[in-house]
């Protein structure tokens, strides 16, 4: 799918050892507001995957374990600490069975974030890239205030920057200076981009993909199931600007193609009807494809106030998970 805007506008449980450090750092940085860090910090993040970390943390974990969450019963075998035997459930059956228990451990999350031209575009005081770093740096301060580790990879035709996943709260600021120093430009890779990481992250993870998804729905099918083979959990914020999803334009506008193609003069009362129906397509291919290959979708308006979408994301993961 080609992306076109009009003319380019000047816009403008374990926690962290030193809480005080960290929230001194966010005061000076632009996409960081540290009451909406306040706010957000008292949400969990949660996995709807089991997760293979390496130490206690609050996700589900595929391995049985420590925890007050019940798995299953199973028949008692020479070896077994006895301490985890269930004389209830032998004194109802005259068998011994173990109780088992369900392991917590902690999260590697991937933020993807794009960084194509197209990102470039915002006509209500802000840019999608701009939006997409704010979902970035604050979904990765409340990972690692949780004590999970956190990831990025800011990528366009490929991947430009990329930063191991760690948990301590130093790496926040690598993070965050890359978040700062990213500049739109380029075509867009991030199919390609998602096929690399699902074989580069060997170790399941919460992947977050901030992007505007100017690609063709069915490019997409093929890295989403690639993700979900390698057992990744896949959420996608699909950052699109007010003006995209209406194209209110009344009067001849020329339209730029920021991802390098040709610039198109057009007069939108006469394109309208064909960029709706087109639109409409391409979003309900979407939405099916994402529900076949169980990716957590996101829609975001980037006119929507970014708290309010991460209170959204949070709040619904950890209703997921209660309701297990």
């Amino acid at each position: 799918m080609v992306s076109v805007h009009p003319g380019v506008r000047d816009h403008g449980r374990v926690r962290s050892k030193e809480p005080v450090r960290v929230a001194i750092e966010t005061q000076s940085r632009s996409f960081l507001e540290p009451e909406v860090l306040a706010q957000l910090s008292a949400l969990p993040l949660l996995s709807r995957k089991p997760m293979l970390g390496n130490v206690s943390g609050r996700h589900a974990s595929p391995h049985r374990g420590a925890s007050v969450e019940f798995a299953e019963y199973r028949k008692y075998v020479p070896g077994d600490d006895l301490r985890r035997l269930d004389w209830r459930a032998y004194g109802r059956s005259d068998r011994f069975y173990i109780k088992e228990f369900e392991a917590d451990t902690n999260l590697r999350m991937v933020l993807v974030v794009d960084t194509s031209g197209s990102m470039d575009f915002g006509s209500v005081g802000l840019s999608k890239l701009e939006y997409a770093r704010r979902l970035a740096a604050a979904l990765s301060y409340i990972a690692v205030q949780q004590g999970d580790a956190v990831g990025l990879a800011c990528v366009a035709a490929g991947i430009l920057r990329s930063i191991p996943a760690r948990r301590n709260p130093a790496h926040l600021s690598t993070l965050y200076d890359s978040l700062e120093e990213a500049k739109p430009q380029g075509e867009t890779g991030i199919v390609e981009v998602l096929h690399e990481l699902a074989e580069t992250v060997r170790q399941r993870a919460l992947i977050v993909v901030l992007s505007d998804l100017f690609v063709e729905p069915d490019a997409l099918r093929s890295c989403f199931e690639h993700l979900r083979f390698r057992k990744h959990d896949v959420t996608t914020f699909h950052l699109l600007d007010p003006e995209e999803l209406s194209f209110a334009f009344q009067r001849p506008t020329r339209f730029l193609d920021l991802e390098g193609g040709t610039a198109v003069f057009a007069d939108p009362v006469e394109i309208a009807e064909r960029y709706h129906r087109v639109l409409d397509d391409y979003l309900e291919s979407l939405r099916r494809i994402v529900l076949e290959t169980a990716v957590d979708y996101r829609r975001v308006s980037i006119d929507t106030a970014y708290a309010t979408t991460l209170t959204d994301f949070l709040v619904d993961r950890a209703h997921r998970r209660s309701a297990r």
